[in-house]
């Protein structure tokens, strides 16, 4: 999948998630999407540095 191809699936996604949503559900779930990708980055982070040999 080419980058721009990307970018425009998860723009999708994000629109029909939103969809009917209050701007309440709109802000938590932004903070849980937010949280979720940062814990993935943390996680990818700490078993590049810490334990390189795991991630093949």
């Amino acid at each position: 999948m080419q980058s721009c191809d990307l970018v425009l699936t998860i723009s999708a996604l994000a629109c029909n998630i939103a969809q009917g949503k209050t701007a309440d559900e709109l802000s938590l779930l932004s903070a849980v999407f937010s949280q979720l990708g940062d814990t993935l980055a943390t996680i990818a982070a700490q078993e590049a540095i810490c334990a390189p040999d795991s991630s093949e």
